[in-house]
């Protein structure tokens, strides 16, 4: 009779222990399952779906400080090709400037009074010169803020007779400002400077 309890007391605690090790791996697992989802979620929500031409584009969110020097070359690209982008027509050049001036402080709208005192969007228009502008580099400086930045560029003045290449230099500096549908990286240019901006060569039609 003793033996017969023994055992069944013995079976009773091995059932126990299977109980206690099967709820613990259930536990485990389920744990596991959730983290997982989590992480899958958090995943997916990262993820954008951006429409484009009837075509649904996937893209990735990521944090502003990532993207800081793409959208910030990005941001004085932009800048420069709507300041230096002309062609003889002033509604245009007033379109492009204007946009260019969103992008910038009252240190691009001084550069801009003073050539147009000097006459020179008159002689753009007059002279039915095209001006187009080619990005040699662009170097942003992160670790400092507001960000100092460097342009180099050429310039290309298309006349009737003649093709006049300039080199150009400047610099300033970005502060970050709201994004807007006018300013869409969310930076301003800040004591924006020509450095140099000369002849390189001419070249006859």
């Amino acid at each position: 009779m003793f033996k017969k309890l023994n055992d069944i007391d013995s079976a009773f605690r091995h059932i126990r222990l299977f109980c206690i090790v099967y709820t613990i791996a259930l536990t485990l697992i389920c744990g596991f399952t959730v983290y997982k989802c989590f992480e899958q979620v958090k995943v997916h929500e990262q993820r954008l779906y951006i429409l484009a031409n009837g075509k649904a584009i996937e893209a990735f969110a990521s944090g502003r400080k990532d993207n800081i020097p793409v959208e910030a070359r990005d941001h004085i690209s932009s800048f420069h090709k709507l300041f230096f982008t002309l062609d003889p027509d002033e509604k245009t050049i007033q379109t492009n400037i204007t946009k260019a001036l969103y992008l910038s402080d009252n240190s691009a709208e001084k550069v801009y009074s003073n050539l147009k005192e000097q006459g020179y969007y008159s002689n753009i228009i007059a002279g039915n010169i095209s001006q187009e502008i080619s990005i040699d580099s662009i170097s942003v400086n992160i670790n400092q803020y507001p960000y100092y930045f460097r342009f180099f560029g050429k310039e290309k003045l298309i006349r009737t007779t003649s093709i006049v290449t300039r080199n150009l230099i400047t610099e300033g500096y970005l502060r970050n400002i709201e994004r807007s549908d006018n300013n869409p990286h969310g930076f301003l240019i800040e004591r924006w400077s020509i450095l140099q901006n000369n002849d390189l060569n001419t070249q006859n039609r």
